[in-house]
């Protein structure tokens, strides 16, 4: 009989150290919490954020000689990567297309893009220790001034109360860290529409950035929109840019009725099409005009 309660007694606490584990993981309300301002309005990258015409060279080169980013991400998070590496090649760039080169280091005059050099996600292993892995690696490199973290598939099952977590372990290293400046970011579409749970948590993160002046990095709109402004979030898109059930896919339509190597270049786009890297790369370099200085043209802030 003691046997029985002893061993009872073990599985309800492993139980409750389980749960209590998993309870880290969330947090319940950002009430009462400071909220760290680093700039005096939110700095928006979305959709409008594309057109690279509109970005002065200087400003490119502005980033280049000032910004030290830290990336830390997975396969989805690569899509930005991939992208800036198919631009810094591509022949029909409004500027030469060696202005838009990145490296780890910045070697030779290029952006200084460490790209992940901190390992994981957002949710991978798990919602929280991105955190306190950025904090060992800002550590080793007080140089870095621009860390920006990307989500795999997290945010398509977050509750409310794990997005907060998010939220709330950013706002944390922007007041530990006020010289270096944190991008948040939405999760990647998952063709559940306007009104799934994505779309739901991706708005908390939004209205967050917006009221609070954070500066965001708007992952799913920006695959919410082909090049001429068609919409598809409503149409079930996801992150491959299928829509309509995934009968149709909008990158590849525009990119059948463009020019290859004029509109559109390939590269590598992880669980997706080329046009989809080719905007995410467009914008990144939006954020980092901005991040240097730049004021935008027409940015939504």
């Amino acid at each position: 009989m003691i046997v029985v309660l002893i061993l009872a007694g073990t599985v309800i606490i492993a139980i409750a150290g389980y749960r209590w584990i998993k309870g880290r993981d969330e947090t319940a309300s950002l009430k009462g919490e400071i909220i760290h301002r680093s700039q005096p309005q939110p700095v928006i990258i979305n959709h409008t954020s594309t057109d690279l015409s509109m970005i002065p060279e200087s400003a490119i080169l502005n980033a280049k000689k000032n910004l030290h980013i830290a990336y830390g991400h997975t396969s989805h998070g690569s899509q930005i990567t991939m992208g800036m590496s198919g631009l810094s090649q591509f022949a029909s760039t409004p500027h030469p297309s060696s202005l838009y080169t990145w490296n780890n280091g910045g070697i030779d005059g290029a952006l200084d893009l460490r790209d992940g050099v901190i390992s994981g996600d957002l949710g991978n292993p798990d919602r929280r220790s991105w955190a306190d892995r950025t904090r060992i690696y800002l550590k080793a490199h007080p140089d870095t001034n621009i860390v920006m973290w990307s989500w795999c598939g997290q945010v398509s099952t977050a509750k409310e109360s794990h997005i907060n977590t998010y939220l709330s372990l950013m706002n944390e290293l922007e007041s530990e860290y006020p010289d270096v400046k944190f991008i948040y970011m939405t999760g990647h579409l998952d063709g559940t529409g306007v009104f799934g749970n994505l779309n739901i948590r991706n708005e908390q993160i939004r209205k967050y950035c917006r009221e609070n002046n954070k500066i965001l990095y708007d992952f799913a709109d920006i695959e919410s929109y082909d090049p001429d402004g068609g919409y598809y979030l409503d149409k079930g898109g996801d992150d491959g840019c299928n829509y309509n059930g995934g009968l149709k896919n909008w990158a590849v339509e525009w990119q059948n009725s463009h020019r290859k190597g004029i509109d559109w270049y390939e590269c590598g786009a992880a669980h997706s099409q080329p046009l989809n890297a080719n905007r995410k790369a467009c914008a990144a370099w939006w954020l980092w005009a901005r991040l240097a200085g730049w004021e935008g043209s027409g940015n939504p802030v």
